[in-house]
């Protein structure tokens, strides 16, 4: 259901951003006084969606998917939201999130460097969406990357489709089946010019990423710490890509 409503929205915010690039494609000619692109050339003079395009895209479809279902079927009860907000007072549930936060970012920097002794070196789908981003539009990237992408994603892979196992009694298979989600939704197949060896990586990083977070937010009781979690380790690896990475 989260997979569909989700390729459902996509597809509709980039028919939208497609209509509307098309509208200004017609109108540059007309101002200019050159000819229409013709219906077969018209794909090539809209070009492909920005920085900025394809994170609004992402923005309005993860988070309208997860909004929906998490409103439709997992909203938090009064008792929730209690548990969840005394849990966020305890000091050890910020000592466990920012324990899980610096470990996500140290195993993946740890498999990162030894694929690469094996030579294994994967280009993940979205760094040179970051690099435009960067170049464009600095803020909205920090704003967009740290805040609003660990909080539309923890809501939908932790709340809605862990939380729903978790509350069912089979948390193991919540942790294995939403990571599993939240991996292939961050490196989606035949995507990118990566191969098989490079996208198991990437897979194996992300999937470590979604597991760490479940377990976080089932260890300290609220979702917060798994947001917080996930913002930390965002912001470490967007500032070690703009110290090091970044053209």
């Amino acid at each position: 259901m989260g997979i569909g409503f989700l390729l459902a929205l996509s597809l509709l915010l980039s028919l939208v951003w497609g209509m509307w690039r098309g509208v200004e494609v017609v109108r540059a000619a007309k101002q200019s006084g050159v000819p229409i692109p013709a219906a077969a050339d018209m794909a090539a003079a809209m070009g492909a969606p920005g920085a900025l395009a394809q994170m609004l895209i992402a923005l309005f479809a993860t988070g309208g998917t997860a909004l929906l279902l998490y409103f439709w079927r997992r909203r938090a009860s009064t008792a929730e939201r209690q548990q969840s907000l005394h849990a966020a007072r305890r000091a050890s549930t910020w000592g466990w999130t920012v324990l899980v936060a610096c470990c996500v970012f140290a195993g993946t920097s740890l498999v990162s460097l030894v694929a690469k002794q094996l030579g294994i070196e994967p280009e993940p789908t979205n760094l040179h969406l970051m690099q435009q981003a960067w170049a464009d539009f600095p803020v909205f990237l920090l704003f967009f990357a740290v805040l609003l992408a660990p909080a539309y994603e923890e809501l939908l892979f932790r709340r809605v489709l862990f939380g729903r196992l978790w509350a069912a009694g089979r948390p193991g298979l919540g942790i294995l089946l939403s990571s599993a989600a939240f991996a292939l939704v961050h490196e989606i197949p035949g995507t990118s010019p990566n191969g098989l060896p490079e996208m198991l990586q990437l897979w194996l990083v992300y999937g470590c990423m979604g597991a760490a977070f479940a377990w976080v937010y089932r260890k300290t009781g609220t979702l917060w710490a798994a947001i917080a979690a996930h913002a930390i380790n965002n912001a470490i690896a967007l500032g070690a890509l703009i110290l090091f990475g970044m053209p």
